[in-house]
């Protein structure tokens, strides 16, 4: 059980393999800016098409020459490093195991470090799973998929999952039992609504609001920035003061409060709220902030890193133009960004306090309930709060991998990455000009780790070395002083269609491989004797390369690693739950305007013409192969290609301990980063046993 903390087990091959690969750069870097200069994404068509003597084109009619004659110059050092750097790929780590202690500030407040390995309560504990594929190639091959700027994108895709991970967790309780009006509403957006005014930033642990007479608000919700502008408030009419009862004035007079004033009761005695006009409300409104009766809201608001924060606003500041006082970029920076000069870059986006002010009364998403559905499943603009486990796939790219890193490790302690191979190694008998494309970033200590590289790869996917990355976590300790640990596999399947037989070979070494993990890492050294470790979960994230509902994938559909591990979104073969949703965007539309930002992403997939236009579906046998999404009138059928996949499985956990699903989710908050949707799921094991 020893991770591999540096790529090889030498300094003298460490260094051979820096001054070989400092040789082979410049030919590598110059080839790929070639390539990328004539493969054009549809953004730069459309701008090079409005001003055909436009800058960026000058750029490339004069720079694509100068990159082809240096790289003819750069040849000669390219082979000799090459012949350095062939060999040593033979004896190099497969994966990279890095931890980042979390700072003090990180670890009081439970942004990184998260649970830890606490004592094992006894009615168990939840865990939150996420999978994304994140398209980080070179850039010369992302564009084929309609992407660029890869190493930007990978430390924008850093920022917005850690931003949207260390976003405050809101608790609702519930005073009746019969009023649930309240549970079917998404409270995402109140918590990105909230700004952090004084009060939250010195108590940052939590932050309770209460709608009983004795509540003080210091800032209405509309107004939350703390101006004195109210004239289009609703709450504040002309002339109104402040009462101390109020949670809008909380100071003396209540005469002309909207919420106070005689005038504003009916003949039933219900004031009319000033948010929905006239009418009365006889019952609580799950839209309206005023009307939460019943119900106590708990906050709990992680502070940011003041040093991240600092060089966040400044460089909102610098590329967007917009709020210095703000981390993330609005959807106007955003649609800059891909709308205006190559110079602009990426802003952060989607933070807890960097919201426009009205958001606070927008529902980005809503939990619902299908039947009878024992979770809730929403499609959602923000990764899921408290996220413990984030699993990569298409992580090729050597520098964009350290940059995302760079980012994880500020919320997730420990990550696996740079997983994989190069050149020729055991089974993977092809030279390996690509890893796996795997990252795998926990919040918990991995114990154990190990990578497997599917060995019948075919066409362009056998340049990469594809594959699966098993790890054991440690994420509790029992009262008998036993470990509570969980498995987890990340994997990306073979991704040309029609090779089902390949895929289906792969779904079997992975069972297999997966179950020799779990018995190897189970065992104890010799001689010593330890408690056998408790199993909570065994979980399997990544993209598989094929969905449950198409017609040309049914050898997948019926495979028997359905019948050993649960699919949430999954009736059965060939059948898909009416709510699950296709994870595989149009390259051809990521940069409309209607999906340029995770809201309107998130608002076109909840509405079926929108999801015809901007999700790839099953392959059509009336439809050409050739063709497009956008236009085609033939009837399309399902809510997408389901591709990217998040199971688990209840063999081999602690007897009587049983695992249930508290939520589902698809993420859009990655929209413009990658043509994929992410999912997420939160997973709750419990013991059987009773509080004592």
């Amino acid at each position: 059980m020893v991770l591999h903390t540096t790529p090889y087990s030498s300094a003298c091959l460490h260094f051979l393999d820096g001054l070989s690969w400092s040789l082979v750069f410049p030919c590598y870097w110059l080839l790929d800016r070639l390539l990328a200069s004539c493969v054009a994404t549809s953004l730069e068509k459309r701008q090079r098409s409005q001003d055909p003597c436009s800058f960026l084109t000058l750029c490339v009619l004069v720079a694509a020459p100068l990159y082809l004659l240096l790289l003819l110059a750069s040849l000669p050092f390219a082979l000799l490093g090459f012949i350095i750097w062939a060999p040593l790929q033979a004896v190099r780590q497969p994966y990279l195991y890095t931890y980042r202690r979390p700072d003090k500030n990180q670890a009081e407040q439970g942004q990184a470090g998260g649970a830890g390995t606490g004592e094992w309560r006894p009615q168990g504990r939840s865990f939150c799973f996420c999978s994304a594929n994140v398209c980080l190639l070179p850039d010369s091959l992302a564009r084929f998929n309609n992407l660029s700027d890869t190493q930007r994108r990978a430390r924008e895709l850093g920022k917005r999952i850690r931003n949207g991970a260390s976003r405050p967790q809101i608790k609702i309780y519930i005073d009746s039992p019969t009023n649930t009006s309240i549970s079917a509403a998404s409270f995402s957006s109140l918590a990105t609504g909230f700004r952090r005014t004084s009060s939250l930033d010195q108590r940052p642990e939590q932050v309770h609001t209460t709608n009983g007479p004795d509540q003080s608000f210091t800032n209405c919700p509309v107004h939350h920035d703390g101006s004195d502008n109210t004239a289009d408030c609703p709450l504040h009419l002309a002339g109104t003061t402040n009462s101390s009862d109020c949670p809008i004035h909380p100071s003396s007079d209540a005469t002309d409060c909207p919420m106070h004033s005689t005038e504003g009761q009916n003949d039933s005695g219900h004031h009319d709220c000033p948010m929905h006009g006239e009418v009365a409300q006889k019952k609580p409104s799950t839209e309206c902030p005023l009307h939460t009766s019943g119900v106590q809201i708990s906050i709990s608001a992680p502070e940011p890193d003041p040093q991240e924060e600092e060089a966040e606003t400044g460089n909102h500041r610098d590329l967007a133009g917009g709020d210095t006082g703000s981390m993330t970029a609005s959807r106007e920076s955003l649609t800059r960004y891909h709308g205006g000069d190559t110079a602009v870059g990426i802003s952060s986006n989607n933070t807890l306090s960097h919201v426009p002010r009205t958001s606070i009364f927008k529902r980005p998403g809503r939990k619902r309930r299908h039947g009878d559905e024992t979770f809730d499943h929403e499609i959602s603009a923000f990764f899921p709060a408290n996220l413990d486990f984030l699993a990569l796939q298409e992580v090729f790219d050597h520098g964009a991998t350290t940059r995302l890193r760079r980012q994880l490790h500020r919320y997730f302690p420990y990550v696996l990455s740079d997983v994989g191979r190069y050149g020729w190694k055991g089974c993977c008998s092809r030279f390996k000009f690509l890893n796996s494309g795997l990252l795998l970033a926990s919040r918990y200590p991995i114990l154990d780790a190990r990578y497997e590289c599917y060995p019948n790869g075919r066409g362009e996917d056998a340049l990469a070395a594809k594959g699966a990355l098993f790890a054991k976590v440690h994420v509790g300790t029992s009262h008998q002083e036993q470990r509570v640990v969980g498995y987890l596999t990340c994997t990306h399947l073979h991704a040309i269609e029609g090779d089902s037989s390949v895929r289906c070979e792969q779904l079997d070494l992975l069972l297999q491989w997966g179950a020799e993990f779990r018995q190897s890492s189970s065992q104890s050294p010799e001689g010593e004797k330890v408690l056998e470790d408790l199993v909570a979960f065994d979980v399997i994230l990544g993209d598989l390369n094929f969905d449950n509902c198409s017609s040309e994938d049914k050898l997948e559909q019926q495979h028997t690693l359905f019948s050993q591990y649960k699919d949430p979104c999954r009736l059965g073969p060939g059948e898909d739950k009416p709510w699950a949703l296709g994870t595989l965007l149009d390259p051809s539309g990521l940069y409309d305007d209607d999906v340029s930002s995770p809201e309107s992403l998130q608002k076109v997939m909840e509405n079926e013409e929108g999801r015809k236009e901007y999700l790839v579906f099953p392959p059509s046998k009336n439809q050409c192969p050739a063709s497009g999404q956008k236009g085609r009138k033939i009837p399309l059928k399902g809510n997408g290609r389901r591709i990217d996949y998040i199971l688990y499985g209840d063999e081999g956990i602690q007897q009587d301990w049983k695992l249930d699903i508290e939520e589902f989710s698809f993420i859009t908050q990655l929209a413009g980063l990658t043509d994929h949707l992410s999912v997420a799921m939160r997973l709750a094991v419990s013991t059987g046993e009773e509080e004592p």
